[in-house]
């Protein structure tokens, strides 16, 4: 497996996941700041030319969560996914898609009105309507790990890897302040030898 890679984009999930699976798979590192990304080649493997992909013995997978969920189940002898049809794999499902539709969205907003974009077309209304809704997210999210250790179940899983990806942009943005459990889980993730390897901690 090959997977296209560059550091502190949406590519640090599926790198976190197949270090948790502890699978043989290899990094094709794209230099963004040279436009590696944009170039044909590439933008014949993921239309957007944006990271990450996978090339997954020649089936070609594009978004990250998408690509954690696909690993998770390709080794189920892992114990990386709850068992399709049962409340948990709803519950595992669920969060997910919360995080990427909801939470997301803003965090990426702040990220490129704090760091990305040129001074001149920064916007602190943005950043603020951004983070008021990054806010209203966070608050189930915090209702959720109230006591838990993983988001879903008992045990982490690849839920574990998406939300706290996203959440780890949260963290570094300073937005997760306001939510101790979500500080804890982020810390927790962040301590697992996976995360390190990926995170660089």
């Amino acid at each position: 497996m090959k997977l296209y890679f560059a550091p502190g984009t949406r590519a640090m999930r599926p790198r976190w996941m197949l270090e948790e699976l502890g699978v043989p798979y290899e990094v094709q590192q794209l230099d963004l700041m040279k436009g590696e990304h944009k170039q044909p080649a590439y933008m014949k493997i993921h239309p957007l030319g944006v990271v990450p992909a996978l090339d997954d013995n020649g089936f070609v997978m594009i978004e990250s969560a998408a690509i954690v969920m696909h690993l998770a189940d390709k080794f189920p002898e892992k114990g990386f996914a709850p068992a399709p049809g049962t409340n948990e794999r709803g519950e595992y499902y669920q969060w997910i898609s919360y995080v990427m539709t909801e939470a997301e969205k803003p965090l990426v907003e702040i990220l490129m009105h704090t760091r990305f974009l040129p001074e001149a077309q920064r916007s602190p209304t943005v950043i603020a309507t951004s983070s008021q809704r990054f806010k209203q997210v966070a608050v189930a999210l915090e209702e959720r790990m109230k006591g838990r250790e993983y988001v879903v179940g008992s045990k982490f899983s690849a839920a574990d890897v998406v939300v706290g990806g996203v959440l780890s942009l949260g963290a570094m943005l300073g937005q997760l302040g306001d939510y101790p459990a979500l500080q804890a889980y982020v810390q927790r993730l962040h301590q697992r030898p996976a995360a390190q390897k990926v995170f660089g901690h």
